[in-house]
């Protein structure tokens, strides 16, 4: 009888907890999505899909995103922006490509002070969200023109050395990779963190910096 209470314990103990390491565990459908169609990334990654449109995008790069980046092996973090969403979405798309490749040419840290990709980026945030500039011309129509402008001046480039950088054909490249992320937009919505290509997390779910730390590891892991 004594041999029969201690083995029911056990059960009951590693049931418990069983039950415990699993309380946090995270579920596809919920927290989570399955790509049919997964981006062209390395397995490991992280992918940010933003837009400069989306308050909650601009939101989540003052305080989320580099937190999520500084958990990740170097070189393992990638932005995405939706060129489909706002008035200069695709010139915001392709200053961004201009600017991170300059990074990267440079080695500097997109994170860091000295970016170009940073600077353009919370520049036209700022711009955007908080002071509610629209670039428009006098009778109201949208000024792609001043748009680029204020973006280059915060990146400390100039116009030509600008469309010079676009000859490059890794812009290319990269736009087109970028359109990729229409679809996962179309799903999830903005700003969505896709790892290793494959899943997208669903930022209404997020609770804490460190509970979407956890989930990307367990997705990172599959």
């Amino acid at each position: 009888m004594k041999n029969i209470i201690k083995k029911t314990t056990k059960i009951l103990t590693a049931t418990t907890l069983f039950a415990a390491l699993n309380l946090g565990a995270y579920t596809e459908g919920v927290d989570y999505i399955k790509l049919e169609k997964p981006l062209n990334v390395a397995q490991d990654s992280v992918v940010k899909i933003f837009s400069y449109a989306c308050q909650y995008c601009y939101k989540f790069d003052k305080s989320v995103t580099p937190k999520v980046a500084a958990q990740l092996e170097e070189g393992k973090f990638f932005p995405f922006h939706l060129s489909s969403k706002g008035s200069f979405g695709e010139t915001a798309s392709y200053v961004f490509i201009v600017t991170l490749l300059k990074d990267e040419e440079a080695g500097v840290d997109i994170f860091s002070d000295k970016s170009k990709f940073k600077k353009a980026k919370m520049a036209i945030y700022k711009a955007t969200h908080d002071k509610g500039e629209r670039f428009q011309t006098s009778d109201g129509k949208s000024d792609k023109a001043a748009f680029l402008k204020f973006a280059l001046d915060a990146a400390g480039m100039s116009l030509e050395e600008y469309e010079n950088a676009l000859k490059n054909p890794l812009v290319k490249e990269r736009f087109e990779l970028w359109q990729e992320s229409y679809e996962v937009a179309k799903l999830q919505g903005v700003p969505t963190f896709v790892v290793g290509g494959k899943y997208a997390i669903d930022s209404a779910k997020i609770k804490s910096i460190s509970d979407l730390n956890k989930l990307i590891k367990e997705l990172q892991s599959k």
